[in-house]
Parts: structure tokens; C-alpha cells; sequence
């Protein structure tokens, strides 16, 4: 069985996520409610929902998110019971009325083969009104070949939109970026478990995006660049055997740019690329980065 885990703390939008459960036209699934200390009491609400899905509600008596939203997803998951398929839905994302309908249809082709399933989606724009194209993907696809799209911004993705086994999640866990950006990328190429990942196109997710929501606001760009660093530093590390040698030449233009963008090198940085690129060696970009470590020197 699925089970459809909220992370909940807004209550601004929630009722469109509520109403999107209660519309599902296959209704086997449970969700569990797990309330961050939120100021923003969801009762009302969800007393309107008794009866139309099923749901758990739990208020936990201390924030955690504002300290490590990770681990507030962490305890949110130990409110499920024995499903086997755990979805993490935003409380201002909306699930197109066939989700659960398709991941039962579609259950048979891939459940031994994969532990990542992933839905197309739209973004929705609450504070201008405006609903994004579909964006759908290769029905099957490896994590790296997923990476390189979203390198090169041929597509996105959002935590939502994915349903994951229990069993890899609890074998790797998340990593705790600040702010969680960029920790759903790394939870798929770890939860992947070097198989691929299947892709529903025939339903949608829509992922709720406004001046309230983290990829939305502003004033947390510091934590943003912070947790991309980290991220792309974890990826070259780790995971740099799962891509081409021209494939991990491109992550690393990628993450020295991203230095640069708030920043000069430090010396170990500098240090931890010509590592990189040595064991990569191509003649043409490791001679690049010998003439940009000089210019940065002079």
C-alpha cells in the first residue's frame, strides 16, 4: 500500500491538497499529517475530510523544521505504518485526480525493477495565478542521465512528485542540506540504488510555488548557495563513478561557477578541482583550469 506523508506547516493552500486526496479516484492509500508546531491549527480543516480518505493527524510539539527540514520529513515517515511506497507531499501541492490510480495501474510493470517512481508535473504560480507547462520524462531513466538533464535545466523537480520504497529510504536516509534544497536530488541518485527510475506520465502532479514556500522567497538565498556547494562537492565525491568522464568535466565547470558566483576560490578548493580534474584528465580543460588558477593568483 502507499502511504502519502505531509509534512505540514502552512495552512494557507493546505485545503487544495486535502481536496485533491479526497478526489482521487483509487483510494487506497493512508496519509499521515505530521504538524511541525505550526501556528496555523489545520483541525477545522481537516474535520471536513473525515470520512473522504483516509488520514492520520499527529502535532509534534516542537519545531523542527526551521531547524533541519530533513529530519522533520524523518519523523513525519515514522508516523506510517507497514506500506510499503512512501510518497512526501508540500502542504501546497496538489495531486492530479489519477495519481494513485496510475501508480496501481502501472504497479505490475515496475515494482521489482525500481525503488523511484516519479509523476509529471506542473508548477503553479499561487501568487500570479499562472499554471507551467506539463513536464513529463523518459519513461525510463537512470539517475544519472536524470542529473544531467536537470544540470543542463532541461527539466525540474520537486520532492512531491516522487513515491519512493520504504526499504531504500531507510537504507540511505536524506541529507541534511540547509533549507532540504538539493536534498531530494541526492535522495534520488542514493535511493536508485544504481536502478532506474520510472516515470507516470499520464497523471500530473502540481507543485504549489509562492512568496511562502522556500524555492519562492528571497530572504534564505544564502542557505540556498550553501546547500548547492555542499551538494555538488557530495556529488564529485561520492558519485562521480556513476558519470562519464565528460559527464563529471561538466560538474565540476559546474560547481567552481557556483564558487565563483558569491565568491573567489579558497585554497583547498583549488586544490580539490585540479584532484578532480587530474584524475579526469583531458589535455584541453585540465590546461583551462592551470590559466584560471593563475589568473586568480596574480
Amino acid at each position: 500500500m502507499l502511504a502519502i506523508v505531509i509534512p505540514y506547516y502552512k495552512l494557507t493552500f493546505f485545503e487544495a491538497t486535502l481536496q485533491s486526496l479526497a478526489s482521487q479516484t483509487d483510494k487506497r492509500f493512508k496519509v499521515y499529517i505530521g504538524d511541525d508546531a505550526s501556528p496555523e491549527n489545520p483541525i477545522d480543516i481537516l474535520g471536513n475530510y473525515k470520512g473522504k480518505f483516509d488520514f492520520i493527524y499527529h502535532r509534534f510539539e516542537t519545531n523542527l523544521g526551521g531547524v533541519s527540514l530533513t529530519q522533520h520529513w524523518e519523523r513525519c515517515i515514522t508516523l506510517s505504518y507497514d506500506e510499503e511506497w512512501l510518497m512526501i507531499l508540500g502542504d501546497d501541492d496538489v495531486l492530479g485526480d489519477n495519481v494513485v490510480e496510475e501508480f496501481y495501474k502501472q504497479y505490475p510493470v515496475f515494482y521489482s525493477n525500481v525503488n523511484v517512481v516519479r509523476f509529471s508535473s506542473k508548477l503553479i504560480d499561487y501568487s500570479l495565478g499562472k499554471i507551467s507547462e506539463v513536464f513529463t520524462h523518459p519513461v525510463w531513466e537512470s539517475s544519472s542521465e536524470f542529473f544531467q538533464r536537470k544540470l543542463k535545466e532541461k527539466t525540474r523537480s520537486s520532492l512531491s512528485e516522487y513515491v519512493f520504497s520504504k526499504s531504500s529510504y531507510l537504507k540511505c536516509k536524506f541529507c541534511d542540506y540547509p533549507l532540504a534544497w538539493h536534498s531530494d536530488d541526492m535522495a534520488w541518485i542514493e535511493f536508485s540504488q544504481d536502478k532506474q527510475i520510472y516515470s507516470i506520465n499520464e497523471a500530473q502532479m502540481q507543485i504549489g510555488f509562492s512568496n511562502l514556500s522556500i524555492s519562492g522567497r528571497n530572504d534564505n538565498l544564502d542557505s540556498k548557495y550553501s546547500a548547492s556547494l555542499a551538494f555538488y562537492k557530495n556529488i564529485l565525491k561520492k558519485y562521480s563513478q556513476i558519470f562519464s568522464k565528460k559527464e563529471r568535466l561538466e560538474i565540476l565547470m559546474k560547481y567552481e561557477i557556483l564558487i565563483k558566483q558569491s565568491r573567489k576560490l579558497y585554497r583547498e578548493e583549488w586544490l580539490f578541482l585540479i584532484s578532480h580534474y587530474f584524475r579526469n584528465f583531458s589535455i584541453i580543460p585540465f590546461a583551462k583550469l592551470c590559466r584560471r588558477i593563475l589568473i586568480a593568483y596574480r
